[in-house]
């Protein structure tokens, strides 16, 4: 069986070294994943031209918007999102998930079990609305959305209006120091300027979606006092999430194979440190 993580630029994608590490541990020998690259425009002649052969694909940017049209079904929380980062295949149908929302939830999870009753999500693409979703999963009442453009952060604040919680506030990317539960960063890590790292500076739960390259400027600001989740982290969560989806496999089955998807994305971003990617 075929999966695959469809996406411009694709090549850093840890996502066939995260999904082969999970087949190997959980005994899949007939399942093969890989990366596609494909932009938008592309995406659509793709998506048709695959055969029965195919069970599931993974999208990154910018694709993730972009799959909504093209899918026969969507599970409540990709409706929710407005964007599907999974595609489930099977009967000639295309069912729509995202596995970013509840992914992001377990990974803040894994390293705080405090309080969020408010935050600061940094970007507005739909990654920012996974995060805002998933924020409202875990009690958040009211977001600071710090974005460069207002325009371009239209369709995340729609998603936040349509769910009702939490109650969303744009601001510019640099100002003062925000105050906050928790604050993610779903922006590159060139993006991540020094104006940015003093607004999120008293913020004591800090989430990078990035994980490569690694660390980023927001990691290397953590102080001792700092919590830090990574995009390792996320990546893990969510895409353990997608091998029990695309496989079938029952929830718990697939989590069996966490702790080696872990240790594979660590060795694999640690190759790229040693080559100096």
């Amino acid at each position: 069986m075929r999966c695959a993580v469809l996406g411009s630029p694709i090549a850093h994608s840890l996502s066939p070294v995260l999904h082969r590490a999970a087949y190997a541990s959980l005994g899949l020998a007939g399942w093969s994943y890989e990366a596609i690259d494909v932009d938008e425009a592309g995406l659509p002649d793709v998506v048709e031209g695959l055969d029965p052969t195919w069970r599931g694909l993974s999208l990154t940017m910018p694709l993730k918007r972009a799959v909504m049209p093209l899918l026969d079904s969507t599970t409540r929380t990709a409706e929710r999102a407005g964007a599907a980062n999974t595609v489930l295949l099977a009967d000639g149908l295309r069912l729509g998930d995202n596995t970013d929302v509840p992914g992001m939830v377990a990974a803040l999870r894994e390293r705080y079990t405090g309080p969020v009753r408010t935050a600061v999500v940094v970007g507005g693409g739909a990654t920012a609305s996974a995060a805002l979703l998933a924020l409202a999963d875990l009690g958040c009442v009211h977001a600071t959305l710090l974005v460069r453009d207002p325009a371009r952060a239209e369709t995340t604040l729609e998603v936040a209006r349509r769910h009702g919680s939490p109650l969303v506030e744009l601001a510019p990317l640099i100002g003062a120091p925000l105050e906050a539960d928790v604050a993610v960063s779903t922006v590159p890590a060139a993006a991540q300027t020094a104006d940015l790292l003093v607004r999120l500076a008293h913020v004591p739960v800090l989430f990078d979606v990035v994980y490569d390259p690694w660390p980023t400027p927001l990691a290397v600001s953590v102080g001792e006092h700092h919590v830090l989740v990574s995009g390792l982290d996320l990546l893990v969560h969510q895409a353990v999430l997608q091998v029990g989806l695309m496989t079938e496999l029952l929830p718990t089955t697939a989590e069996a194979a966490l702790p080696a998807m872990r240790a594979a994305g660590e060795s694999a971003l640690a190759t790229r440190g040693q080559q100096g990617h």
